[in-house]
């Protein structure tokens, strides 16, 4: 695996193997560094130095749970905003001040923004979309809720050198009956610290468990269970995909007859270079059901996959939609206070016109 380099970034093999590795499964023990080396045939303090590099150059944006936002409770949607192009970047200023609005990207379509949103269990979605809509003077806004999840996980491939048809190794969608109803007052709290970026520590966990008043092997345990459980999806980093040398992200979305969705989506989300694919409502001016998300290094990489995608289905109809500008991208915080102050200042009273004129 020959260096790469990534701007005035230069990454070498176990760089790249490192940033390959912390992306499907960062280790969940108390020494995760020493651990990392072990795999990659270095020692504690040689992760560190290099974790630390790839941090400062915001190649790694952040170490932290993946929680399934469905089964903590909180409703969410991807959302589609059309605005003025005017003032496309402060409306999306306005969208990103939702403190549940976890991603917000500009788009190459009519629907200019698209943002994704998650509320608490106690707060109405549709309420909530609606207040954003009108405090950014949103002309239309599409609801587009995951009707079915065939793949969530980024698995980026920082050497560039797997195939745009390759298969994804990542584990498959699993449904479990956990749900945030009879979560425990200490499983909230395991929840609030494991969300947190991790330090850049030998025991990083070790603050971790001193907040919650337990041990480090308690708190490992307690994620674990999350995960066995279907809490949480997985423990691991988001890279910045455009430091890391990834500057072409497009949704791709699919017209496909309504009776094959499924088939047609898990073939999709079949391939490694698909981080995330649902299945989504449909309108009148919005016939695309199946959405895959593409990361990739240009978009003659992307064109790649889709070659293959349409040669292997023989799907045709589909739209590829590019982010050109990144407004926010942060995981989703959950039981924070934040959510009931913002819909005390923009909902409560406000006047609830629908959304999707």
């Amino acid at each position: 695996m020959p260096s790469k380099t990534v701007g005035r970034v230069v990454l070498d093999e176990v760089d790249q193997r490192l940033l390959n590795t912390i992306q499907t499964a960062f280790p969940l023990v108390p020494r995760p560094f020493a651990a990392l080396g072990d795999a990659l045939g270095i020692d504690e303090d040689a992760v560190l130095r290099r974790y630390q590099r790839l941090k400062d150059e915001r190649i790694i944006r952040q170490v932290s749970a993946i929680f399934d936002t469905r089964k903590l409770g909180y409703r969410s949607s991807l959302v589609a905003t059309a605005v003025d192009e005017s003032r496309v970047d402060a409306a999306a200023e306005i969208i990103n001040g939702h403190p549940g609005v976890s991603h917000n990207y500009r788009r190459d379509h009519e629907f200019n923004l698209w943002w994704t949103i998650a509320v608490p269990p106690d707060e109405d979605l549709q309420t909530h979309v609606n207040a954003v809509h009108r405090l950014c003077a949103g002309r239309s806004t599409r609801v587009l809720p995951t009707l079915k999840l065939y793949k969530i996980g980024v698995d980026l491939d920082v050497s560039d050198t797997r195939s745009m048809a390759a298969t994804t190794t990542l584990p498959a969608h699993r449904e479990t009956a956990r749900t945030a109803a009879d979560l425990s007052p200490e499983e909230v709290g395991y929840v609030r610290e494991l969300q947190e970026d991790l330090t850049v520590d030998p025991t990083p966990f070790a603050a971790m468990a001193a907040r919650l008043g337990t041990s480090e092997d308690a708190l490992v345990k307690a994620a674990h269970a999350l995960i066995d459980e279907g809490l949480m999806r997985r423990y691991a980093a988001v890279l910045n995909h455009r430091r890391a040398g990834f500057g072409a992200n497009a949704m791709s979305v699919w017209n496909v007859p309504d009776e094959r969705t499924d088939e047609y989506g898990f073939r999709l989300a079949g391939y490694a270079a698909v981080s995330h694919c649902y299945r989504r409502p449909t309108y009148p001016d919005w016939p695309y059901a199946l959405f895959g998300m593409i990361h990739a290094t240009s978009k003659e990489r992307v064109e790649e996959a889709v070659a293959d995608i349409r040669a292997t289905t023989g799907l045709h109809d589909y739209r590829l939609l590019y982010s050109t500008k990144e407004y926010k991208k942060v995981r989703v915080r959950y039981f924070d206070p934040a959510y009931a102050a913002w819909a005390q200042a923009h909902v409560v009273g406000a006047d609830a016109d629908a959304a999707t004129g």
